[in-house]
């Protein structure tokens, strides 16, 4: 597998899904092409995409808290932008982040890991009635912050800055 996927050419006509605006997406979503923006609370996202897509607290509108790197994953992303009503889901996050901006983002991921253990009932009882599996994805969020984000990251900075995929032998840069 390539240290990084760029999932936008592959979108084709599908690209029209994404109506989402960047000035409106969720502050949760993970740094890369896809975001959640003024998406809907009806509970879509995370049956289309559950390894991807989670439901923010108060108003359960979705964001992407895992950016796709396969095809399947890519597949997944698209069910869910096509599934929204509202047409909340952006792909255009390569044009907007800076390797700035992303360090930024690192540097306040203790805002989301504390954002994602207050609401931990709300999730719970939704599960109760939703069984989505939402509190568990809230785990998994948090894991992946404290695991594999990181070197995610950094793969994306290094793309962000040449516009070109890593090879093995290329210095990733730091967050």
């Amino acid at each position: 597998m390539p240290l990084h996927f760029d999932p936008v050419p592959l979108l084709g006509d599908a690209r029209e899904l994404f109506k989402g605006r960047w000035t409106d997406r969720k502050w949760l979503n993970v740094p890369g092409p896809f975001y959640g923006a003024d998406t809907d609370n009806c509970g879509t996202g995370r049956i289309h995409a559950p390894g991807l897509v989670l439901y923010e607290g108060e108003y359960f509108t979705e964001y992407v808290y895992r950016q796709p790197r396969t095809t399947d994953e890519l597949r997944h992303m698209l069910a869910a932008a096509e599934e929204d009503p509202f047409s909340g889901y952006g792909c255009d996050g390569d044009e907007h982040w800076t390797v700035a901006s992303v360090r930024e983002w690192w540097s306040e991921r203790g805002r989301i890991r504390e954002y994602l253990a207050d609401r931990r009932e709300v999730w719970e009882d939704d599960d109760t009635k939703s069984g989505q599996g939402t509190a568990a994805a809230a785990r998994d969020y948090a894991a992946y912050l404290d695991g594999e984000l990181s070197t995610h990251l950094r793969i994306y900075l290094f793309w962000l800055d040449t516009r070109r995929a890593p090879t093995p032998g290329d210095r990733l840069p730091r967050l």
